[in-house]
């Protein structure tokens, strides 16, 4: 084989084939490294053995299990290079394994899953609480002791010297979920023009607080209500993850808040045609192993944010809040990999 009539060595065709086949170099370096490993790979395409396996045409090859030959062996990992300045895809990326090339030409393997979070919380919220809709959360002062100490449900309010008894805070996320089940109504605002009526219905209450969520948080506030929803449905306990960079914390098991177990995941919600900088990948999938949790996305489509033409305030905040709630969410678990 030649190029341009002179002899080819390796370091000729690698560089002739790095400037002629988009991504090479990096494809090259995964390639090499995976069958120093011991793997066998083949191309992600058919004709080749494994290529009808492959999900998605983002995948560059597929790794075979160890021992096992293209033409006889189950895929291992479905393989996707990326280099650390490009960026990836959230939608469809579940099942895959991304290798990530840096400029130092080291290579960091993750896993990504799908599949949704499933708890065992055995707690049902009472149905008849009532709350003051402040600026950026709802305070209920006769709260009942369960809703915190097995539900789980906001931060008890505290002074100086004690609690005040009865007086729990909860956050806009968690009265919006409360409300738009018929368990809270809101029953005053600090805000002048509200503060004249109580709610009539729990879908007002809903609307109200999801509103106002939106105007604290933007629309960012619908995608993480309709996360939380799915997660206090799938009977998981999910909480702030501020501390972490996170969206929520989620607890899979709470019986009471004395007895509290480790928090198993770290939530981030995204919308669906997110794409990552492999840099932010690596930092949150970094930071959830360092405090022994899993990574997970959620992957949120939300509704129109605008009400439609014609209508009541009331009907249209409810209609909002409806299509918050039933906002489609995809989860994504990834984490790292040592092929």
């Amino acid at each position: 084989m030649c190029i341009r009539d002179s002899p080819v060595g390796f370091e000729r065709f690698f560089v002739a084939s790095a400037a002629a086949v988009d991504r090479f170099a990096v494809r090259f370096l995964v390639y090499s490294d995976l069958r120093d490993r011991g793997f066998y790979l083949s191309p992600a395409r058919e004709p080749w053995p494994g290529g009808r396996d492959a999900p998605g045409d983002a995948v560059d090859f597929v790794a075979y299990e160890r021992g096992e030959t293209p033409d006889t062996g189950k895929v291992k990992y479905p393989i996707q290079v990326v280099g650390e300045r490009e960026s990836i895809a959230a939608s469809g990326l579940a099942g895959r394994t991304l290798a990530v090339v840096d400029e130092e030409s080291d290579i960091t393997y993750f896993a990504a899953e799908g599949g949704a979070i499933e708890g065992s919380t055995d707690y049902e919220p009472p149905s008849d609480l009532s709350g003051v809709l402040l600026a950026d959360r709802v305070v209920v002062w006769d709260a009942p002791a369960d809703l915190h100490e097995h539900g789980f449900y906001g931060q008890p309010l505290t002074g100086r010297a004690a609690d005040v008894e009865g007086a729990l805070q909860l956050s806009l996320v968690e009265a919006a979920s409360l409300a738009a089940d018929g368990r809270l109504s809101v029953s005053a605002s600090v805000d002048d023009a509200e503060a004249e009526s109580a709610d009539a219905t729990p879908r007002d209450a809903a609307a109200r607080v999801v509103a106002r969520g939106r105007d604290v948080e933007g629309e960012r506030f619908d995608r993480r209500l309709a996360a939380y929803e799915r997660l206090r449905a799938a009977d998981a306990v999910p909480k702030t993850g501020f501390k972490f960079g996170a969206d929520f914390r989620t607890y899979l098991d709470v019986e009471t808040v004395e007895d509290l177990p480790h928090s198993k995941h770290l939530v981030r919600v995204v919308e669906p045609d997110h794409r990552f900088s492999p840099r932010e990948l690596s930092l949150d999938v970094r930071l959830a192993g360092g405090v022994r949790k899993e990574m997970v996305f959620a992957l949120t489509a939300v509704g129109d944010d605008h009400p439609a033409d014609g209508g009541s305030e009331a009907s249209d905040g409810g209609a909002r809040a409806d299509a918050v709630l039933d906002a489609d969410v995809e989860w994504l678990s990834i984490d790292r990999l040592t092929p």
